[in-house]
């Protein structure tokens, strides 16, 4: 994987891989191209542990815009809706996770990728702005684990 960030989750780490893009809602990015691969950041999976089902609620070549509801996660710590990180168009999806998600879980940067997304990518963060964006959230973070955030 080469040279990676590290952000400490109290007793666990999340590894940032330096050769890859960064969402704020915690997805990565790989590739140069117009067309990228994407999926959750070792952060996220880490937040939500252990996913077991994953359901898109778009389809192959339908156009995007940030923030639209793309499909929805369960996992041993929640159940949540996903959202596009980008406007753009889904080329395709991971297919092997509709069955067996826990490539997820176990492979994060690798065969656990979620789709490929055409898009023009303006506002993603490089590995060292994406570990500034946690340290500078993970406070709040924290409070919302814990349910004390108001």
């Amino acid at each position: 994987m080469g040279e990676a960030f590290q952000f400490h989750m109290g007793e666990y780490r999340a590894s940032i891989p330096c050769h890859l893009r960064y969402s704020h809602n915690h997805m990565w990015l790989q590739g140069d191209s117009h067309v990228r691969k994407m999926g959750f950041t070792d952060y996220a999976v880490r937040l939500l542990q252990d996913v077991y089902f994953l359901e898109w609620v778009v389809d192959v070549d339908q156009k995007l815009v940030k923030n639209q509801q793309i499909g929805m996660i369960e996992s041993s710590k929640a159940e949540a809706d996903l959202y596009a990180p980008f406007s753009g168009k889904v080329h395709v999806f991971n297919d092997q996770l509709m069955d067996d998600p826990s490539s997820i879980n176990v492979d994060t940067y690798g065969k656990g990728w979620l789709f490929e997304l055409e898009s023009a990518f303006d506002s993603s963060l490089s590995a060292d702005a994406y570990l500034g964006y946690l340290e500078e959230n993970w406070e709040e973070t924290q409070r919302k684990i814990k349910g004390q955030y108001n």
